[in-house]
């Protein structure tokens, strides 16, 4: 009886830290799906006046998003402590194997298992799993109390083997692996430039901005003024973006999923399947192995999150906006965004069994 009421004031005491907007982030991304969905159907044109101005192969209005999604996150990173970090072989280790070993496997084999007869979904999903998250995955990380320098790393990790490694992954897993399995083989030509422009883009600028806030304000008022006064005030700047970035989505691409629902519907079960999968994996992995509440959580997040924009990028660059390939890129989203948001939950609940 003890150990329950101590319990439920440990849950309060961790919700107690979120914002009003944070607790109900799951209603507001519902809201912000379903009037994405809305402004695309009711307004004429719409998406073609959003998508006329492009940031590399992404709409601008996505990618204004994206950067005011990111740079909160990133100007709360302590840069000074990284070092930290990066002497942890065991977490990058991990990550490595995560992110590029098990979670593009993983990935291949539901698309496999569940859409065998569906190809373009197929690839779509494939190419879903080799971009690994390097976006909202700090959002989420943040939410459940993760560690923000480690996540940094590991994002930054993981923009560096999205360069080296996408094009070389994509063509095993759509062209060797499914010939050496005897099953039917996908075309994937992308430009290991484009590639390398997105993670420059959706990354590079918010951590430049990110380091340079913080250094400078830091530097003129102090740590206590940056961290109790400025971060305050920008930190919610985050989630704005997340749900800008979710309207935007939707409306661009709110047709083509409200006229195919069963072929969402088929999409989404291996979605569903990969986030929990990979989540729960590589939390039981990172506790198991010693790391920890804050850099379990950070592992989890890192290694079940994908970069639905790059993968969307790369499926409209090849395969065409209108492709099942595309739609698929699109689906990812409509579903990582409530199951991660829901994992945060169950995240802090289960901070109870990590040693104080």
């Amino acid at each position: 009886m003890t150990e329950s009421v101590a319990d439920r004031q440990h849950d309060q005491a961790v919700m107690g830290k979120l914002s009003t907007l944070d607790r109900f982030l799951p209603a507001w991304i519902i809201l912000a799906m379903v009037a994405g969905l809305g402004l695309g159907r009711l307004i004429p044109g719409l998406n073609a006046a959003l998508d006329a101005v492009k940031v590399g192969s992404v709409s601008l209005p996505i990618a204004l998003g994206l950067l005011l999604m990111m740079y909160p996150v990133l100007a709360k990173v302590r840069y000074n402590k990284l070092d930290s970090v990066t002497g942890d072989k065991k977490l990058l280790v991990s990550s490595i194997l995560l992110n590029w070993v098990l979670g593009p496997a993983v990935m291949f084999a539901l698309a496999w298992l569940l859409l065998p007869d569906l190809p373009e979904y197929r690839t779509g999903l494939i190419i879903v799993g080799l971009a690994r998250c390097i976006a909202m995955v700090l959002i989420w990380n943040d939410l459940a109390c993760g560690d923000r320098e480690a996540a940094a790393v590991l994002v930054a990790l993981n923009s560096v083997f999205q360069i080296i490694a996408f094009a070389g992954l994509g063509y095993f897993y759509l062209q060797v692996l499914p010939g050496w399995l005897g099953l039917p083989q996908s075309a994937l030509h992308v430009s290991v430039w484009d590639i390398a422009q997105s993670v420059l883009i959706f990354l590079g600028i918010p951590l430049l901005l990110g380091f340079l806030t913080r250094t400078i304000g830091e530097r003129g008022k102090g740590r206590v003024w940056y961290e109790n006064a400025l971060l305050p005030k920008i930190g919610p700047f985050a989630l704005y973006g997340l749900l800008f970035t979710i309207v935007v989505l939707f409306a661009l691409q709110g047709g083509t999923i409200t006229s195919r629902p069963l072929d969402v519907a088929r999409i989404a079960l291996p979605l569903l399947v990969y986030f929990g999968l990979m989540w729960g994996l590589s939390f039981l992995f990172g506790k198991r192995v010693g790391l920890g509440y804050e850099r379990s959580t950070t592992l989890a997040f890192t290694a079940a999150g994908n970069n639905f924009e790059l993968a969307i990028a790369v499926a409209i660059g090849v395969f065409g906006v209108t492709s099942g390939q595309a739609l698929a890129g699109v689906v990812g989203p409509l579903i990582e965004v409530p199951v991660l948001v829901a994992l945060v939950y169950v995240c802090l609940w289960a901070r109870r069994f990590f040693p104080a």
